[in-house]
């Protein structure tokens, strides 16, 4: 029975209780393989009872006394036959070229694996440990201890001789050893103690804290984190203690170093091993458990606990049960947990089973997420630790993980993971697009297709835009709107959609999806003419896109019944390529569509269209009086009479009055507005334009019988005309409406005119005299002479050659300068000759004299 269970939990992936494994979602830290090879060969007949662990190979003891060298596969290199009975304890220096032995006959060897040295003993008793010097390769660190029933320290002195000397006995069996740097700790019965193998002092004793366990059966398991820091499992429970120097003060008759223990805490399970990684520790455990059924006790799976110790307790971070052969029969003292510290490994010895545990590395980290269906986070990790993984590649998570949502039914989300995961693969895609086919899904996986770098077969395209063209005449038109047209084979394409079109020839959406497909051909004419029929508005930007102006010179009708703004901005930004003459008569038959077009092209330029603005005067007085009065105002090529005959005959009064006065008969126009309008104010505005007395007279004349007209005159007239004109015509006994305040008015006007007369007279004099003082002092100002300065007669320079002698010049205001003897004249003031002569005109510059003595100037003064 036995047997068959070995067989059936061969994988250390299982844990204890399955069940709980497989709902649990929490990711193991280690992962586990049996040793095999060479150690299933040795176990099949033997059992192990030790192990020691080094960087390059393993040195496994068994109950048979023998000693096996492995490589890290399991596979052996070497035998060693050291005694007929159990080895209990193989130690092996930091270098690995030598190693100590100890069994259960009281044998102890000491040798080289590379050299000859060797030291054999034999004791009266049971050795059950052993441990050689870490540097034990040196000739200065020859060094062992043992551990029996005392604790003995051998050295090798001078002839190569050893020496022995005890350092401990008389509490029992030594049953635990471990050796870093000048430090030794071992475990009796009563404790742990430590040992300075430099000062041959013993540092400190640390109780074992639960004295009813027999120390045979549950050992204690020590390791050194560092060379300071020594850890402690002893039953369930832990302590990690710090080596620490003590300060020369506090020295006197006691140790240079001392131990604080910096955490302690319980566990719950009996420890069998221990061992440091990182800033946490590795725990096997051996764990019994009761029955339910007999409510017996029995020895379960041991278990490997990673822990993260704490001053008081600690906090478990994994825990794994480890299925061992023969765990049933095994008892606590037959488990070993040894380590390998330069690449994290974890050996869990049993007598009949070795067990490696490692840390789990990202490859490991994704075949978890793998197993657990997480492929979102799988496929982010591995992008992550893309240079660090070996076993997986990106691509392969990827395409499981499509896999994965297509099973699930998540098509839109698997077809938008192709875009990241199949990236420019060309025969992925395609690959890919079929799968997508087989199940129906060829519309989740359109929107993502590569259109560019890379592009797939056309004929990948083209099934897809047969099955949108089958089933979505939107989804088909969106697609080729967005696809460029050289994906596919445009010709398949447009010959599909008129096969469509034979059954529904209506259909906009096909019709304009063919224009689409006609442009990416080339095909404009064809384009533009299912434009224009379903009035789109992307008609203009295709004619502008590709010119076709000399395919709209005989639609220019349907463009303007489409969207004549447009249309008309279209053919005035285009007149070299559509004459004006050209649109115009395209127009002639739809006259609103022809006023929009030469109204628009006159608000742009007033003369482009002078040769039409007779036929403008009957098309604003058709379809757009409100802008007739502005075109005629405007208009310097339109023909008065023909307006005015126009304005008259359909009785438009304010332009009529426009024309009459625009052609100089004003009392024709002031007439109107009177009779027409009986608009007072009007009329008023008008004489005001006009500026004209006899128009103002025909306003009284007009005005005088009536009332309401003398009361707007009398209140506007004042500034115009003479009030009193008005005031003498009015009959005597006429009512008029708010006399008073118009004579007031009129008053107020007149103080006003006054007002403003004194305040420009007071300006005006102002002004003078301001601007009369400005030319005095510029007049007053001195001119400049130097010798640079000549004389305009002789042409020689105006200052002599000898300062000191007396001399005399004529200097103007015009800056011209003469000697005194050159001037034809000697009155002080005259013409200057220059600008006489230049102007023949009244023109003149007023001299500025004066007469030069020596070195001095005397300014010139005017007059």
């Amino acid at each position: 029975m036995a047997e068959a269970e070995e067989q059936e939990t061969e994988s250390l992936e299982e844990s204890t209780d399955e069940s709980e494994e497989e709902e649990s979602e929490e990711e193991p830290k280690l992962k586990y393989e049996r040793l095999s090879n060479g150690v299933t060969e040795i176990l099949q007949k033997d059992a192990a009872s030790c192990m020691t662990v080094h960087d390059k190979f393993l040195a496994l003891g068994t109950h048979y006394g023998k000693v096996y060298l492995l490589d890290v596969q399991g596979n052996i290199t070497q035998k060693f036959d050291i005694s007929p009975v159990k080895i209990n304890q193989i130690s092996l220096d930091e270098s690995g070229e030598h190693m100590g032995v100890c069994s259960e006959d009281g044998k102890v060897q000491v040798f080289g694996l590379y050299s000859g040295e060797e030291f054999h003993e034999t004791f009266d008793c049971p050795i059950k440990i052993i441990a050689v010097h870490p540097h034990f390769v040196r000739s200065s660190c020859k060094q062992f201890v043992t551990g029996g029933k005392k604790l003995l320290l051998f050295e090798r002195s001078w002839m190569s001789r050893w020496k022995s000397s005890i350092l401990h006995e008389g509490e029992g069996n030594i049953r635990s050893v471990k050796w870093r740097g000048h430090l030794v700790a071992w475990a009796n019965n009563m404790g742990v103690k430590i040992f300075d193998i430099t000062s041959k002092q013993r540092i400190t004793n640390v109780p074992r804290d639960d004295i009813s366990l027999r120390p045979d059966m549950y050992p204690c398991s020590l390791c050194w984190k560092d060379n300071v820091t020594l850890v402690i499992g002893w039953g369930t429970s832990v302590k990690i203690c710090s080596v620490k120097e003590r300060h020369a003060s506090e020295m006197r008759d006691l140790p240079s170093r001392y131990v604080e223990i910096v955490s302690q805490f319980e566990t719950e399970f009996y420890i069998s091993g221990l061992a440091p990684l990182c800033d946490q520790l590795v725990v096997l455990s051996y764990v019994k458990e009761v029955s339910e059924k007999t409510e017996r006790e029995y020895c379960a799976r041991p278990r490997l606990d990673i822990i993260q110790p704490l001053s008081e307790t600690c906090e478990e971070i994994s825990s794994d049960a480890l299925t061992v052969r023969g765990f049933q029969e095994n008892e606590c003292r037959d488990y070993h947990l040894e380590y390998s510290e330069g690449e994290s490994l974890f050996y869990i010895v049993s007598p009949r089973d070795v067990v490696v545990a490692k840390e789990r590395d990202q490859d490991d980290h994704i075949d978890w997420l793998l197993e657990k269906k997480k492929y979102e986070e799988a496929l982010m990790a591995a992008e992550i630790s893309q240079k660090n993984i070996k076993r997986h590649k990106i691509l392969d998570i990827g395409l499981a993980y499509i896999n994965h949502l297509v099973e699930k039914g998540e098509y839109d989300v698997a077809a938008r993971k192709c875009q990241k995961i199949l990236g420019k693969n060309a025969a992925l895609w395609e690959y890919e697009v079929y799968k997508f086919k087989e199940i129906g899904q060829l519309k989740a996986i359109s929107p993502y297709l590569p259109r560019g770098d890379p592009v797939l077969k056309p004929l990948i395209y083209e099934m897809i835009l047969h099955e949108f063209l089958e089933s979505d005449y939107e989804g088909f038109a969106t697609l080729i709107r967005e696809w460029p047209g050289d994906l596919y084979n445009n010709s398949v394409i447009v010959q599909a959609v008129r096969d469509h079109l034979k059954k529904d020839s209506q259909n906009r959406t096909l019709l304009k999806t063919l224009a689409e497909l006609y442009t990416y051909d080339k095909n404009y004419g064809n384009a533009l003419e299912i434009y224009l029929t379903l009035r789109h508005k992307d008609v203009f930007q295709l004619i502008h896109k590709h010119n076709l102006f000399s395919s709209i010179k005989d639609k220019i009708v349907l463009l303007m019944d489409f969207d004549s703004e447009k249309a008309v901005d279209m053919l005035l930004d285009n007149e070299d390529k559509i004459s004006i003459k050209k649109v115009v008569e395209e127009l002639e038959d739809r006259p609103e569509l022809q006023h929009v077009y030469l109204h628009k092209l006159f608000k742009r330029d007033h003369h482009k269209g002078q040769r039409y603005h007779e036929k403008q005067i009957s098309l604003y007085a058709e379809f757009d009086r409100p802008n007739l009065l502005p075109f005629l105002r405007d208009s310097i090529h339109c023909p008065l009479e023909k307006a005015l005959e126009i304005c008259q005959q359909r009785n438009f009064v304010e332009e009529t009055v426009y024309l009459l006065s625009r052609m100089g008969n004003s009392r024709s126009a002031l007439k109107m507005i009177m009779e027409e309008l009986h608009d007072v104010d009007k009329a008023i505005e008008f004489a005001k334009e006009q500026d004209d007395g006899e128009l103002w007279e025909d306003l009284i004349l007009y005005s005088i019988d009536k009332p309401p007209f003398i009361t707007g005159l009398l209140n506007n007239i004042g500034t115009h005309v003479d009030p009193i004109l008005l005031i003498h015509r009015i009959k005597e006994g006429m009512e008029i409406p708010n006399l008073r305040d118009s004579l007031v008015k009129i008053l107020q006007d007149y103080n006003l005119q006054i007002l403003l007369r004194e305040g420009c007279k007071k300006i005006l004099v102002a002004d003078s005299l301001s601007l009369l003082k400005k030319m005095h002092r510029t007049q007053m100002k001195g001119i400049l002479v130097d010798e640079e300065n000549i004389c305009e007669s002789c042409l020689s320079p105006i200052l002599p050659s000898d300062a000191a002698k007396p001399f005399s010049m004529v200097v103007f205001h015009c800056r011209h300068m003469f000697h005194k003897e050159c001037l034809p004249m000697t009155s002080m003031i005259h013409l200057c000759i220059l600008v006489s002569s230049r102007l023949f005109s009244i023109m003149f510059c007023v001299q500025r004299g004066g007469f030069v003595d020596g070195a001095s100037m005397v300014k010139g003064f005017h007059k």
